[in-house]
């Protein structure tokens, strides 16, 4: 078994059914890091920005008593529409920014945009850019990259996302390809990227430099199968079960983390479990056994 030196492992709001900043399904905040504490983890992310406190001073307290840290904030953007966006876009980074900044994060995770609503299945815009939108989402990714790293010092990590533009290996390798690999590197999600088609090992071994933060999360075959034949937008899919408890779905985990240890770089690898809905009782079981199951990756 790999000793995974250089992985810290951590999880999420999202592991536990958290994807909107209030919702009546969702568990209440202190609930989820009590539970996220109880579970074994040290590090979180913050989730949907608004879930947990957005206070620094009150954020940083409910941490601390708790044993955790952040690892990193999240931010969804739609760069492909060009400058068009970027005020409104940077309004929306720069809260989060500051926030993730003022609790000792070091990363921003970026999420593009759907190109069809994740609830309803309503088709938004094209799912294929044309060469011109292209051009402005990666030369807009690397504007925000640049302007996120000198004014709060964090690291953008863009997150492969099924659903989005950046999903397939062919767009996800477009994009890395197209961008400043001393601006953008990779928030590679094992769970989005097979679900899409893609080897998360041979990613990380092709573009190893490029792979600066991982999402650890697993597709139920069958599933996914059944989804791909009915085309189902991404919310449904997961209200199926899509992404399932480790190490019951592909890829296999330990291979993963074994290749990001080879690439001998401190690494984050955060547990994510897509559940939303889900009953509050279904969390807690399940983190607690992933985290052992990640203990005997050597984690």
């Amino acid at each position: 078994m790999t000793t995974l030196s250089r992985i810290r492992i951590g999880s999420a709001p999202d592991s536990w059914g958290v994807w909107f900043p209030k919702d009546p399904q969702q568990v209440p905040w202190r609930r989820f890091l009590d539970e996220v504490a109880a579970s074994g983890y040290e590090w979180i992310e913050l989730g949907p920005y608004g879930y947990l406190p957005t206070d620094p001073a009150e954020l940083a307290g409910e941490t601390a008593r708790r044993g955790l840290k952040v690892s990193a904030g999240t931010v969804f953007t739609g760069l492909h529409h060009g400058p068009a966006v970027w005020e409104k876009t940077w309004a929306h980074v720069a809260d989060i920014a500051a926030l993730t900044r003022a609790v000792g994060a070091r990363h921003l995770v970026v999420i593009p945009s759907f190109w069809r609503d994740d609830k309803t299945g309503v088709v938004l815009e094209d799912r294929v850019l044309t060469p011109a939108q292209w051009r402005e989402l990666t030369t807009q990714t690397e504007r925000l990259a640049h302007e996120v790293r000198e004014r709060y010092g964090l690291r953008v990590v863009v997150h492969p996302h099924a659903d989005t533009h950046i999903d397939t290996e062919e767009n996800v390798t477009r994009f890395l390809d197209a961008t400043d690999p001393d601006l953008v590197s990779l928030c590679l999600d094992t769970g989005h990227y097979a679900y899409c088609g893609g080897d998360s090992v041979e990613l990380i071994e092709t573009y190893g430099e490029r792979i600066g933060y991982l999402h650890l999360k697993q597709v139920d075959p069958e599933i996914l199968a059944a989804v791909r034949a009915e085309e189902l937008p991404f919310g449904p899919a997961v209200a199926r079960g899509v992404m399932c408890e480790p190490p019951a779905g592909v890829p296999d985990l330990g291979p993963v983390l074994a290749a990001a240890q080879r690439l001998d770089v401190d690494l984050f690898a955060i547990v994510e479990q897509d559940m939303y809905p889900c009953p509050p009782d279904k969390p807690l079981p399940i983190a607690r056994r992933t985290r052992a199951y990640l203990r005997s990756c050597g984690a």
